[in-house]
């Protein structure tokens, strides 16, 4: 059965790491068999959407929890305590209840979506995420017709997480989605990278992923899950509501108001990496603009 979404890479196309990072001399040396030469003809199709490698997209992280520089959760998040786990499910859904991992996610289907991914310091990476659609996990809660939003709780473990013990930001971290843009095909939960288990720094053992919003929106470590009637608090909406809207797409006619968000530079490209445009929605404006029908977008940024 064909899956739901309709961005053109799906899980047929995620390559494993170690391809990706030997696709060159694979390619080169002259392919023999038709499994390889399958796979260097899909290396080649993709080389223009390439994964960052494992390297780049655990040490290059924002997670103010543990810090904020760009390397600080990959210093900093190795005591974070992921198993057990625990998601808190209430408001507006016919099964509220603590969840643990498992019984929230137990017999969903794992996708692998290659994502472009992207910040406001106007930089970006491509990252081969594994996860399940919040849709399907929100259908197994069930919503009510009152709900409206999806509203996000980060855990809080002061002991391992520095920055909680220095209030950098008010915590917990919260984050909220509108429910049709949590409903899309291409919203996911991610619990894995390149195959693997996502570490620490990258949100451990769940995090949101919502590709054509900015990255902050995209909350880590996921501890509670709740359905409302009114448009949730967000944290950096909340911290600087002046810069940070409570939508966040990728817009790049509407500047932050300390640079610009017109252009964006490659992670892993070197420091002089020449920059590229910014694309409407980060690049999935034909899947998901038709949300935004009929707002003013520089009001709602």
């Amino acid at each position: 059965m064909a899956h739901r979404w309709r961005n053109t890479l799906t899980a047929a196309d995620v390559t494993p790491e170690p391809i990706w990072m030997n696709r060159r001399q694979l390619i080169a040396g002259g392919a023999s068999g038709l499994g390889l030469a399958a796979l260097a003809g899909r290396a080649q199709a993709q080389s223009a959407l390439e994964p960052n490698s494992w390297e780049e997209i655990t040490t290059y992280n924002n997670y103010y929890e543990f810090g904020t520089g760009k390397d600080d959760p990959a210093r900093n998040a190795g005591g974070l305590r992921t198993d057990p786990w625990t998601i808190t499910v209430d408001g507006l859904v016919d099964n509220p209840g603590e969840y643990s991992l498992a019984d929230l996610i137990g017999g969903l289907t794992t996708e692998e979506r290659i994502y472009r991914f992207r910040c406001v310091e106007a930089w970006s990476m491509v990252v081969p995420w594994n996860g399940i659609e919040l849709a399907d996990i929100l259908n197994r809660i069930g919503v009510k017709s009152a709900a409206r939003y999806v509203a996000f709780e980060t855990t809080v473990q002061p002991d391992v997480m520095v920055g909680v013990r220095r209030r950098v930001l008010p915590f917990p971290y919260v984050e909220g989605l509108r429910l049709d843009e949590a409903m899309h095909p291409l919203t996911l939960m991610a619990t894995g990278i390149y195959g693997r288990d996502i570490p620490n720094q990258n949100g451990a053992p769940i995090r949101l992923v919502v590709p054509w919003k900015y990255g902050f929106k995209s909350i880590k470590s996921i501890a509670r899950i709740s359905l409302v009637a009114e448009q949730p608090p967000a944290t950096w909406n909340r911290a600087a509501p002046h810069e940070y809207g409570f939508y966040s797409n990728v817009n790049p006619t509407v500047d932050h108001p300390r640079w610009s968000q017109a252009s964006e530079r490659r992670i892993g490209g070197g420091l002089f990496a020449s920059r590229e445009p910014t694309l409407m929605f980060n690049g999935y404006e034909s899947e998901v603009a038709s949300l935004y029908e009929g707002m003013d977008l520089t009001k709602f940024f």
